[in-house]
């Protein structure tokens, strides 16, 4: 019993990924950052923003994206649960895959943990995405992808010229 009040007291340390297309794009992620402290997620580190392309479709609206790192005794469960709410809750509806939205939020990372299933972490493409490494490194430049084991620097690096041409800091 012991052990389990232990774990479910523990602080784990996560990475999220905010962004909009739609809207007011920068209060949309200020408000999904008020909401999630909100649900006693601590904001520890913010990113700057970064403006990118919208994928896989370059015609609808750019994204503003940041990574945020966080601390907080929720699940992941618990975490992917809310963080669906605030979504919800900022104006975001069922839509075909990657459609335009106001508020997007990915788990990137949750303790460092591996897992393939209904949730993938690390996120499944986040080595290849120029929205997750450059706020990423921003804020963390020792992280180290959890499968992988590359550092943030080397996944940068890995990135294609145009997707390193296509972000800009704002």
């Amino acid at each position: 019993m012991i052990e389990q009040d232990i774990l479910e007291n523990q602080v784990n340390s996560v990475y999220l990924g905010i962004g909009s297309n739609l809207g007011n794009k920068i209060n949309n992620i200020e408000l999904a950052k008020s909401k999630l402290i909100f649900n006693d997620i601590m904001i520890v580190k913010s990113s700057s923003y970064y403006e990118s392309l919208s994928w896989p479709d370059n015609n609808n609206p750019k994204f503003y994206n940041i990574v945020v790192k966080a601390l907080t005794k929720l699940s992941l469960l618990e975490l992917m649960n809310i963080c669906k709410t605030i979504e919800t809750n900022l104006g975001r509806k069922k839509r075909i895959r990657n459609a335009p939205r106001e508020c997007d939020i990915d788990i990137i990372d949750f303790n460092k943990k591996k897992l393939k299933g209904k949730i993938n972490l690390p996120h499944s493409r986040m080595h290849k995405r120029n929205f997750v490494l450059f706020p990423l490194f921003e804020i963390d430049k020792t992280w180290k992808h959890p499968v992988s084991k590359h550092s943030i620097k080397k996944l940068l690096l890995s990135l294609k010229n145009r997707d390193i041409r296509s972000i800009k800091q704002i």
